[in-house]
């Protein structure tokens, strides 16, 4: 991929990223996964300090740009802001964010552009069960420390996604006839008790939602899927916290389990990951009684139509199958124990 880096904002990153003034660096550049809008670039050199030290480097360029994701008009810049603030702070050693080594937005405030520690370590489906259990209970435990803290930098935080985001997003689904008509119509491929499952989502709505707004709300990562998680050396990583805001006890797990997930595994993951991330809360905050989540229900709130339309839309019958059996899994989920 061919990039045009700014020669002094890189020497200022690499400075900031060693410690140590940089005159010089050679490079070469690598795409990385890039998300919904950002252009995520892997740059990797040697560097040369002031007193003429060569020093191989690693660091990842993020360059995002303006767009508008509905319901969330400000996610774009949502990195950025956040970097710029004290969050950083807040993290452990068992779980964190990329340190930032320089941020810049444009005059017109339509593009900004991020330099990044280069994560890496085991990600995706990759992860083993033992990884998805650390996972959740390292976001538990933070999520429960920020819950009883509440430190100065949460209520200074402006840009985070709102508390309604999961339930205006679903309702926004569920008002589009494509899905919401095809689950109820007899061309309707998929088995009774999938469509009995949707249905009774939108059927039982008002009561799941007012059980979810009775759970403590948290700092939730919101994009907390496989790709963004990055276990090394025994602690986890997460990258891509455009979509982070306010939200409910439990929901970041919607997308740990079933967010592109292993389907093979799905359930007992869902059996794993569960009550850690509830004792890994438990740890700081008064948790509620594991029997009481609704990470069952928040996976269907979160993903059911978004299944449906991919259904809809895919360009093969092994596509079709594949939300199919992902949906199979989620019904399966409903009935199994927990463990632990």
């Amino acid at each position: 991929m061919n990039i045009t880096l700014n020669t002094n904002i890189l020497h200022q990153a690499l400075s900031n990223y060693f410690k140590k003034e940089i005159v010089g660096a050679d490079t070469s550049t690598i795409k990385l996964h890039g998300g919904t809008v950002g252009n995520v670039t892997l740059i990797t050199g040697t560097a040369e300090t002031v007193d003429s030290q060569k020093l191989p480097y690693q660091i990842v360029l993020k360059i995002s740009s303006k767009w508008e994701r509905y319901n969330d008009p400000n996610s774009w810049r949502r990195e950025y802001d956040l970097y710029q603030s004290e969050l950083e702070a807040t993290f452990t050693d068992a779980l964190r964010w990329p340190a930032c080594y320089y941020a810049e937005m444009n005059a017109e405030e339509t593009e900004f552009q991020l330099w990044l520690e280069y994560i890496d370590g085991v990600s995706g489906l990759a992860l083993s069960g033992d990884m998805y259990e650390q996972a959740a209970l390292e976001l538990g435990r933070y999520q429960g420390k920020l819950y009883v803290e509440q430190p100065e930098v949460l209520l200074r935080l402006s840009n985070l996604s709102h508390a309604d985001l999961m339930k205006n997003t679903y309702l926004h689904y569920r008002s589009w006839p494509l899905v919401y008509d095809y689950i109820r119509s007899e061309e309707c491929d998929f088995p009774l008790h999938i469509r009995q499952m949707l249905m009774d989502i939108d059927e039982n709505s008002d009561a799941i939602f007012a059980r979810i707004e009775r759970l403590p709300l948290v700092l939730n990562h919101r994009d907390f899927w496989v790709t963004n998680i990055f276990y090394t050396d025994g602690k986890i990583n997460l990258i891509d916290w455009d979509t982070s805001g306010w939200g409910y006890l439990g929901e970041d797990l919607a997308s740990l389990i079933a967010d592109e997930a292993d389907m093979d595994h799905m359930v007992e993951y869902y059996q794993r990951c569960v009550p850690a991330y509830y004792k890994g809360f438990a740890a700081y905050a008064d948790a509620p009684p594991l029997e009481e989540h609704c990470v069952y229900e928040m996976i269907l709130i979160v993903f059911g139509y978004r299944m449906v339309e991919n259904y809809l839309h895919a360009d093969s019958d092994d596509m079709k199958d594949q939300q199919v059996r992902i949906l199979q899994k989620i019904y399966e989920i409903k009935g199994s124990p927990l463990h632990g």
